[in-house]
């Protein structure tokens, strides 16, 4: 390739660095490259505006789900006290578990020799379906026809931080795009003055995995979780400093995004795209987001429904919350219920925990039928991994277990009115269409429009996926 001479701009040739050479002979060698690196993302990317990297894209193939909604009961709830009822486990309450059934098992803090566990509370069989509930949640019970409802998860990680990263990321280790930063770098978001992944937290304290349940990984910024908070501002700095006025402001983020622009259309950086984006949502959102929560608003029969009640933080509030958002075209909603972690005080924690969650989860159902939202939304439930047949702290408390756990989802192209999968007698390891975590995020993205093995972004010389070189869609669930 030959450089003309203009391009030396009165330089000697013999002093040009190779630098020079890479940026600028050839209408610039490194932009070629950063077209080339970028080419295997245009799956998801060719269709956005480089300076809204949000636009609504259209997803590999129809999508049953255009949105969704994660209640994310952190700490791992008991599947053998809420879904799978275990005689076998109760008649032999206070005896040793079969040798051959703990060859090989790792537990996180108890003896595996700790004697089983009797279920803590009464089964019975609800709606046309059939599905067998516990007694706590009489609310789940009303919508056993609306839910699909999965007794043979399994996971890798029996610890918390890794098992909810594992969970919400696809992988044990920090650093991955959860499953909501994926939806929205594939799908955008049809939102245009919030966030499209937003994220709640209510329960005793935050997740255990941190941000990075919600985070975007090595994806561009813009895909990440935004939390809102419960009381108060819901997003910090909304109201304009004294002496600001949104003239000044206006002015001011103008002139930024003149700046940032041009140093976008230099480098290519997505990320300046995404302060360009952050920059200009959060303008927006000084209208939108305090008018978004006030759940005051609200019918009073529609407060009752889920329990909520406005200016109180609770989880109810958040599930009213985000059907509002997804109203107003956000893609994706987390609420992380962090309460769910029995070692100890196994009744009173599950009795306190299912009033405090189950009458809003399943309003929330309720809600998104009625108003025609519930077939192209996507609502799931469920924990990070399940909980042992075997007793810790004392007679009222049960380990972490990954071998066997139950979750539900409902609506957006989900079969309703079914339960999935068996676990064995004594509830210990998943025996019948086994759902591992990687084949519950390809059926998620399948519903959501999307091939699990074509959603793929390159870094660090290869391409990275939601479910990494697993997966296989369970068709069982699909309606």
């Amino acid at each position: 390739m030959n450089c003309q001479s203009h391009l030396y701009r009165g330089q000697d040739p013999q002093a040009v660095s190779r630098r020079w050479f890479l940026q600028q002979c050839g209408v610039g060698l490194g932009s070629i490259a950063l077209n080339q690196l970028l080419a295997p993302n245009a799956n998801a990317m060719s269709q956005a505006d480089a300076t809204n990297p949000l636009a609504v894209r259209a997803p590999h193939h129809a999508a049953k789900a255009k949105r969704v909604i994660y209640l994310f009961m952190a700490g791992a709830p008991s599947h053998l006290e809420l879904f799978d009822n275990k005689p076998q486990l109760a008649k032999f309450d206070g005896t040793l578990p079969p040798a051959e059934l703990l060859k090989g098992y790792r537990s996180a803090f108890i003896n595996p020799e700790s004697k089983l566990l009797g279920p803590k509370f009464r089964f019975a069989k609800y709606g046309r379906s059939g599905a067998e509930l516990s007694e706590i949640l009489p609310y789940t019970a009303k919508i056993a026809d609306d839910i699909a409802i999965v007794k043979s998860m399994v996971t890798d990680a029996f610890n918390h931080a890794p098992g909810q990263i594992m969970m919400n990321t696809g992988s044990q280790q920090f650093g991955r795009p959860s499953f909501g930063a994926w939806s929205c770098y594939g799908l955008g978001s049809e939102a245009n003055d919030l966030p499209g992944f937003v994220v709640f937290s209510s329960g005793d304290k935050g997740p255990s995995g941190g941000s990075s349940n919600y985070g975007s990984g090595f994806l561009p910024s813009v895909y990440q979780g935004v939390q809102f908070r419960n009381s108060g501002e819901p997003v910090l700095y909304l109201n304009n400093p004294k002496g600001v006025d949104e003239s000044l402001q206006r002015e001011s983020l103008d002139t930024l995004n003149k700046l940032n622009s041009m140093r976008l259309a230099a480098t290519g950086d997505p990320e300046i795209a995404t302060r360009i984006n952050s920059f200009e949502m959060a303008y927006r959102m000084q209208l939108s987001a305090p008018d978004v929560v006030d759940i005051a608003k609200e019918p009073q029969h529609i407060l009752d429904m889920y329990g909520a009640e406005p200016g109180k933080a609770s989880f109810a509030n958040n599930c009213l919350l985000a059907r509002r958002l997804i109203e107003r075209g956000v893609r994706f909603v987390e609420i992380f219920h962090e309460a769910w972690d029995q070692h100890g005080n196994l009744v009173n924690g599950l009795k306190k925990n299912c009033k405090n969650t189950d009458q809003a989860s399943a309003a929330l159902v309720m809600d998104l039928k009625q108003r025609g939202l519930l077939e192209d939304t996507l609502v799931i439930w469920g924990g990070e991994f399940g909980r042992t047949p075997m007793v810790q702290g004392g007679n009222d408390g049960r380990d972490h277990h990954p071998n066997a756990f139950t979750m539900w989802m409902a609506g957006g192209g989900i079969k309703p009115g079914i339960t999935l999968g068996e676990s064995d007698e004594l509830g210990f390891n998943a025996t019948v269409d086994k759902v591992h975590v990687h084949d519950l995020h390809a059926t998620l993205l399948h519903l959501l429009g999307f091939d699990h093995k074509k959603l793929t972004y390159r870094f660090q010389g290869r391409d990275f996926r939601l479910t990494d070189v697993h997966g296989e869609i369970v068709t069982k669930l699909l309606a």
